[in-house]
């Protein structure tokens, strides 16, 4: 058996990685104000986000077994190109909606509507590209392998909503109708230059043979799968946490600070430029420091998290928002890459699709709850969505280190 991995672009992933995370944040940049131009109460915005959420979890699975059986590239270009398409009906319609042809509650289906067709199809792409990744490394690089991956999410961090909010100061609909073309873009690189696979593209790739005797099909992995119970629980916290910092820091920032819709944009849109630079610097030592235990990253970034989201329950000013969300990124830079390593390497070579699929329906239930949670808990004190982030990151950090030492203490049992 080879024991090196063939050749690998990892360009092409990396580019469908970048621009579809900048459409899905140049959308978390600008609902906030959307919503307050057109008159719609908050938890509309949230809303939207968490029907993505639901369809993002019911399908990451699916298509994570179907890249296993039907090739990683293939899912990429079905799930790259619907998702451009619903992006285009999406700002068409808001765009319609901004001009005084629409009513409250044809936006409010339209915003819903689409956002289900998004998180159901742009759930192909994240364990689809993990998967392709695991594909192709080796278990000892993959976390700097998936650091990449997450530092071009993380610039698409940075790009999506920065150019968002200086669109959104210009037209709110532009915004939108510019970050439609993104994923397009995504599909025309995935098509031309990612190259063609078929079933079981790591068994092409050399680093698995024929299924042992006694190994499991990829349709046996559960949802609860024991490998894989911590990393999704991980999955699932931090997502949530995400969801809730994206989706209320237009509101927060316009409440606090008493800004307007459009300004109320450009601080979210900075706010959130500021989590992909401190995602991008983080994840530079996880790439860096391949001695570190890969466990250890996940509850020193959710230390970290925690601190960082719940100071900015004490900002004054658009700075300590800022320096908030950035320490609070900081910690999540070392956590996503390490839990998508880490379940790469508890699975076997046939089942990649299916581990990336059930982490990425861990991440959608997060979307799915986190917004939801996050208004509801904000109409009661703005402070309070930020100190519930908080508490969670905390226990993921003790429970993590309960994990190590448990791992730690079986491993040096005597066997019996």
């Amino acid at each position: 058996m080879n024991s090196t991995p063939l050749p690998f672009r990892m360009f092409p992933l990396l580019f469908a990685a970048l621009t579809g995370t900048m459409a899905m944040m140049s959308y978390v940049a600008v609902i906030g104000p959307i919503v307050r131009r057109l008159g719609l109460p908050e938890w509309i915005a949230g809303l939207s986000l968490t029907v993505g959420g639901v369809f993002w979890m019911l399908m990451a699975r699916w298509w994570g077994r179907v890249s296993d059986r039907h090739g990683r590239k293939r899912v990429l270009l079905i799930g790259l190109a619907v998702f451009a398409l619903v992006y285009a009906g999406l700002a068409a319609g808001v765009d319609v909606a901004l001009r005084g042809y629409a009513g409250v509650t044809a936006v409010a289906v339209l915003l819903i509507v689409t956002r289900s067709l998004i998180g159901a199809f742009y759930a192909a792409v994240p364990p689809t590209a993990a998967a392709a990744v695991a594909d192709n490394t080796l278990p000892g690089d993959r976390s700097s392998v998936m650091a990449k991956l997450g530092t071009a999410n993380a610039l698409g961090m940075v790009a999506g909503p920065a150019a968002a909010g200086w669109l959104a100061t210009l037209s709110l609909g532009g915004a939108l109708y510019a970050a439609a073309v993104l994923p397009a873009l995504g599909f025309l690189v995935i098509a031309f230059c990612l190259p063609a696979d078929g079933p079981h593209a790591a068994q092409k790739a050399g680093f698995s043979a024929q299924l042992a005797p006694g190994q499991r099909p990829v349709a046996a992995m559960t949802w609860w799968d024991p490998r894989l119970r911590h990393l999704s629980l991980t999955a699932f916290t931090a997502m949530g946490s995400v969801a809730i910092a994206q989706v209320l820091v237009g509101f927060f920032a316009m409440d606090r600070l008493g800004l307007s819709e459009a300004d109320g944009a450009r601080v979210a849109g900075l706010s959130l430029t500021v989590v992909g630079f401190a995602l991008i610097f983080s994840q530079q030592f996880v790439m860096r420091l391949k001695s570190v235990p890969p466990i250890r990253w996940i509850w020193l970034g959710a230390l970290i998290a925690a601190l960082g989201f719940s100071s900015v329950t004490l900002a004054n000013g658009q700075t300590t928002i800022l320096l908030g969300y950035g320490v609070g990124a900081f910690g999540m830079g070392m956590i996503f890459p390490t839990f998508q390593a880490m379940a790469a390497n508890a699975v076997d070579s046939h089942e990649q699709g299916a581990a990336a699929g059930t982490l990425a329906a861990a991440q959608g239930l997060g979307m799915v709850v986190g917004p939801l949670a996050g208004t509801m808990l904000y109409q009661v004190a703005p402070a309070l969505p930020y100190l519930f982030v908080a508490s969670g990151l905390l226990i993921l950090s003790v429970g993590t280190v309960l994990v190590r030492a448990n791992k730690a203490a079986t491993a040096s049992s005597p066997e019996i």
